[in-house]
């Protein structure tokens, strides 16, 4: 996992790029600050990682990246998505390598955080409708038989319904919750985010096998 520094410079490039898209999906049902506050966050993020003193060891680059966005990022955001970083992090060997194993211990160890942060669960309408179904991609029970590459498409693939499916439900958690039935038709920018920071490493590991 040496190259989980670029995998994440390459995912707050994106977060940056799409800082605009998210905010206005959040302006339908939220606080209309999603995009910003993540934007925030992750150019602290890259500031960071430039820093930090052993850009291969995964497991404090995740430390890293978590405490960055608990620090950066305002808003139910911040510390959910702290809390899953920091959760993987808690279980990450400072030589842990890129595996369909390591993929469900740290996705899974994210996934119980979140949920416990945000007391929230799949079906929600949250980021959990994205990070969950990710998570199963990588279970024994999916990927029996699936090598590590075709589990990252799986899941990649898993990212986009997930954000697909939140516009088939009402929201029952933050500032879109206000809203019920009528947040229906609408994806959630959460959801939407955890999409894109999954697409953005799953591109990254495309582009250097």
């Amino acid at each position: 996992m040496s190259k989980l520094t670029e995998a994440m410079t390459a995912v707050s490039k994106t977060i940056l790029r799409e800082k605009d898209f998210l905010t206005e999906l959040d302006a339908k049902i939220g606080d209309s600050d999603h995009g910003i506050n993540m934007a925030r966050g992750f150019r602290a993020v890259e500031d960071a990682l430039a820093s930090i003193s052993d850009p291969t060891n995964p497991k404090l680059v995740l430390e890293t990246v978590g405490e960055t966005l608990l620090e950066n990022v305002g808003g139910a955001a911040g510390p959910l998505y702290a809390a899953g970083f920091l959760a993987a992090a808690k279980v990450c060997e400072p030589d842990e390598k890129l595996t369909v194993a390591s993929c469900e211990k740290l996705f899974g160890a994210a996934v119980e955080a979140i949920k416990k942060r945000g007391r929230s669960d799949k079906g929600d309408k949250t980021m959990l409708d994205v990070i969950v179904p990710i998570y199963e991609c990588f279970t024994p029970e999916y990927a029996d038989g699936l090598t590590l590459s075709e589990c990252l498409a799986e899941a990649n693939y898993a990212a986009t319904d997930g954000v697909e499916y939140t516009k088939t439900i009402p929201a029952k958690k933050g500032r879109a919750s206000y809203l019920g039935e009528r947040s229906i038709g609408y994806q959630d920018p959460g959801a939407t985010s955890a999409m894109l920071m999954y697409r953005a490493v799953y591109q990254f590991l495309n582009q250097t096998r």
